[in-house]
């Protein structure tokens, strides 16, 4: 279960990760590219946020949905 967006974990953010579905394995890596640096700019907007605690912080990681997509498309 995804967690909802935490700005203290979010400060604390030392990695950023994409988890992208099977269904947008044919997008070249520059669309991927485009699309994970306007998400991971606006981590609180993201469908799926999750936090995964390390050593020395959080990594934060995305799972892209059809909804964040559409989202960054009309950006």
């Amino acid at each position: 279960m995804p967690n909802q967006f935490d700005p203290y974990r979010e400060a604390l953010v030392v990695e950023q990760h994409t988890v992208w579905p099977d269904a947008y394995e044919d997008w070249s890596a520059e669309d991927r590219g485009r699309v994970e640096t306007l998400l991971h700019a606006t981590p609180a907007d993201a469908a799926e946020l999750d936090y995964v605690r390390q050593h020395s912080g959080f990594a934060r990681v995305i799972t892209v949905t059809d909804e964040d997509v559409e989202r960054v498309a009309a950006t």
